[in-house]
């Protein structure tokens, strides 16, 4: 596979009247053709810098960027066309149509107008294609965004938190959309807090940290690399968990008690716990390995919670409207 998208050194400051802050710092990322790639990073972590970076919205001060193999932003006149991109919240003439929408940004983009019925059956929004934008819901509104930036049925799309408003149902439609792109060839960058919908669908992720990178790789190679080999202990009698914590520690283990179970690290051989807590009496009632998962990774990666909005740092000089005009249309 070729990488579709890489930045290799990429450096962004923003300077005020507080001083200095290094947004990127030497971030590096490549996402290879045909995968959906996750990317990651905590409130303030430079996530959202960088995809405006990328799309020439904000202009670097250093480093080398590349889509579809040019490097840019020199070349995005010539690559515009084969990406599609939304970035932060959609913003759209609420009294129009989204077929009217769409219809209106086919005809600005030199896309065939039966490509708008495509594009609405892809999103989910065929049978509310008629009803005005300013009626919709948030989510519905991200599903329009997301299929203005399909219309030219790009090579590699970039979605910024593209499940955010949609329900349950919603996210799972979405994500089932991104595979079924994926599958047809196209590449996904998705940007998202929704750690378990990314570990779900994505083929691969970048987790960017205080503007560097700190991890990348195949989701089960990130995974892989942060395993533990604690284990969660139960025992018959929650009254025994603190004695059982002791006991665990004399013998050299790393103990944390939880409200109905232990966490216990450190130990080679996990029947020396069963035989330590046997010898007081106590007896064990599960003894399991903790499963690694991607936000117990980006957590510890991190230090924050993946929760958090994104913070959007925007350049008030190149401030654009959600769906800029050479990517979302």
């Amino acid at each position: 596979m070729s990488a579709v998208l890489e930045i290799q050194g990429l450096r962004k400051t923003y300077r005020s009247r507080r001083g200095v802050r290094r947004a990127l710092d030497g971030f590096d990322m490549a996402v290879e053709a045909g995968q959906v790639h996750g990317f990651l990073g905590p409130n303030g972590s430079g996530k959202t810098t960088t995809l405006r970076t990328l799309l020439g919205l904000i202009k670097a001060d250093g480093g080398r960027m590349s889509l579809l193999g040019r490097a840019v932003p020199q070349a995005l006149p010539e690559v515009a066309g084969q990406v599609g991109a939304i970035v932060e919240s959609p913003q759209f003439f609420g009294n129009f149509s989204a077929r009217d929408t769409l219809s209106l940004l086919a005809d600005a983009g030199g896309v065939p107008q039966s490509r708008v019925a495509e594009v609405l059956e892809l999103v989910g929004l065929r049978d509310r294609a008629g009803e005005r934008v300013k009626t919709y819901s948030l989510g519905l509104k991200q599903r329009l965004a997301v299929g203005s930036a399909l219309l030219k049925n790009p090579r590699l799309l970039i979605l910024d938190e593209p499940a955010n408003g949609l329900d349950p149902g919603g996210i799972r439609e979405m994500r089932t959309l991104m595979r079924t792109l994926a599958g047809s060839g196209m590449t996904v960058l998705l940007s998202s807090h929704i750690l378990g919908e990314i570990q779900l669908i994505c083929d691969s992720v970048t987790i960017i940290s205080a503007g560097r990178r700190v991890a990348a790789g195949t989701v089960a190679d990130v995974l892989a690399r942060h395993a533990t080999s604690a284990v969660r202990v139960r025992v018959e009698s929650v009254a025994d968990l603190t004695s059982s914590a002791g006991a665990l520690r004399e013998i050299g283990a790393r103990v944390s008690v939880e409200p109905d179970h232990l966490v216990v690290g450190g130990i080679a051989q996990p029947g020396a716990i069963t035989r330590t807590l046997a010898a007081r009496g106590i007896y064990v009632s599960e003894l399991a390995p903790v499963a690694v998962d991607l936000e117990s990774v980006f957590l510890e990666l991190t230090g924050t919670t993946p929760v958090e909005g994104e913070h959007r740092q925007v350049d008030q000089s190149t401030a654009t409207p959600a769906v800029h005009g050479g990517w979302g249309q």
